[in-house]
């Protein structure tokens, strides 16, 4: 996965142009064994879009597959590949799949829109997003973005670098496009690149014989949930009890997926199976880094299980949106996210 996640802030397209540009392609559902049941056994069908290939990001469903969590809970699910020619967006609001991989942005272009779209629970408390600098090059702060060279897709212009722009005291003049090419990086030592946290830093890495230097733009305060799931109003009501089942099944998956080890092997041969792309290096980096940076259990996690969310997350998250002109004031916070189906303690440390 390349690093321009929450795409732009007002486009249910969001980031497919730029994907394209990484020379992916889709590969389509996930059909496997593991995700039938015994002819005797009737299951509920629910499908889900991700937001890319498959990959350790998504580790969880894959895991909830592989285990039988799903099947467990009554359920088999079609779990589908995102790719550069999807809108997914589209997909949800035409009733072609029941649940997507989403973020916050998207959650507020649905309140905006008013399209009955929202987000019932959150796999990421920290948007993965990094900002990547030289090894040695003394950029172990955001203070040290002044005065450098920044190569930053279209995605992140319009969403944390308006942020970071204003926190920081920087300069539309030090931007630079970003193209999913690591080239114009390797020529400039003062350069920084956008990144995501599991593939960037690993590729960067592989080639200077080092790993580079790495800013998670959450740690500046960047609070978006990412790696949401979003899902109509009127499937969340009329299918409560199904939708209670999906999520807890996949937050049991993503808690045993960060566990690591060999109760994982069966959902990375299914990852590998549809993204040959991934290896077993790739995903272990992955992986890592994911427990390392806190990515799925830190925030309301610590307290609530994986996929928690807050009330007062969402509301400080719009309020520093609108302090940097990135989303409009006015918008009924509210309506972005129910809280019903997380906040149950699954995979909660002990």
């Amino acid at each position: 996965m390349t690093g321009d996640k929450t795409g732009a802030a007002w486009r249910l397209d969001r980031r497919r142009v730029l994907r394209a540009a990484a020379g992916l392609a889709f590969a389509g559902p996930l059909l496997v064994p593991f995700a039938r049941a015994p002819r005797a056994q009737s299951l509920d069908r629910i499908s889900f879009q991700t937001d890319w290939r498959a990959q350790a990001e998504h580790g969880g469903y894959y895991q909830a597959i592989a285990a039988g969590l799903y099947r467990k809970a009554g359920i088999e699910c079609d779990l589908r590949q995102g790719g550069p020619s999807l809108n997914i967006g589209q997909l949800l609001l035409t009733g072609r799949v029941d649940m997507t991989m989403s973020n916050s942005f998207e959650a507020f272009t649905y309140v905006r829109e008013g399209a009955p779209f929202f987000t019932i629970a959150t796999i990421f408390q920290k948007d993965p997003q990094v900002l990547i600098g030289h090894p040695g090059s003394g950029f172990d702060g955001f203070d040290k973005l002044k005065g450098r060279t920044l190569l930053i897709g279209n995605g992140g212009r319009v969403t944390y670098w308006p942020f970071l722009r204003k926190k920081y005291g920087l300069r539309d003049e030090q931007l630079r496009p970003y193209t999913f090419n690591m080239a114009p990086f390797l020529a400039d030592k003062n350069a920084v690149q956008q990144g995501f946290l599991s593939s960037e830093p690993y590729s960067l890495a592989q080639v200077l014989g080092q790993a580079p230097q790495v800013l998670l733009i959450a740690d500046a305060g960047f609070s978006a949930y990412q790696t949401t799931i979003a899902i109509s109003r009127k499937m969340a009501a009329e299918k409560k009890d199904l939708v209670q089942r999906f999520v807890d099944a996949t937050l049991e998956g993503w808690a045993q997926y960060l566990e690591g080890g060999p109760a994982i092997a069966a959902a990375n041969a299914l990852i590998k199976q549809q993204n040959p792309d991934q290896t077993d290096d790739r995903i272990a980096y992955a992986i890592k880094v994911l427990n390392e940076r806190g990515i799925v259990m830190s925030g309301d996690a610590l307290k609530d299980g994986i996929g928690a969310m807050s009330a007062a997350r969402w509301k400080d998250f719009y309020e520093s949106m609108v302090d940097v002109d990135v989303l409009p004031r006015g918008l009924d916070v509210a309506k972005a996210y129910t809280l019903d189906f997380v906040n149950k303690g699954i995979g909660k440390p002990t």
